[in-house]
């Protein structure tokens, strides 16, 4: 079993930046995509960014592409989410998540794709 930690949440000013950390502990992936989800009161979990472990193509959001970068750390098993320009549209549960990958699959967006999940960090942007 994998598990995942998020940290790194908080409340922000509207144009501030937050940074986002995923630590993973457990079974190791060998070939594997990590994520990052989002879900905010009455809406639905959306995707937000991704990446391939192995290869290193990632994939965004157009609602953040430009403003997030999705980030990894092999050697420490941690993934990262660079937050800049935040907008109070932003405010969200932000969540981390893995699934193994076979190679040349394509990296998902959908939330019920990913195996693994983290508990969720708040993040508030203030207006």
């Amino acid at each position: 079993q994998v598990q995942l930690v998020e940290s790194g949440g908080g409340l922000v000013q509207a144009g501030g930046s937050l940074r986002l950390s995923c630590a993973a502990s457990g079974r190791t992936l060998s070939y594997y995509a990590m994520a990052w989800f989002r879900q905010a009161p009455g809406k639905q979990r959306e995707f937000v960014a991704a990446k391939n472990w192995r290869d290193g193509i990632v994939k965004y959001a157009d609602s953040v592409m430009g403003r997030f970068t999705i980030s990894r750390d092999i050697g420490k098993n941690t993934v990262f989410l660079q937050m800049n320009s935040l907008k109070p549209e932003d405010t969200a549960v932000y969540y981390c998540a893995a699934v193994g990958l076979p190679p040349r699959a394509r990296l998902s967006t959908t939330a019920n794709e990913y195996h693994y999940w983290g508990q969720g960090t708040q993040v508030t942007v203030s207006s």
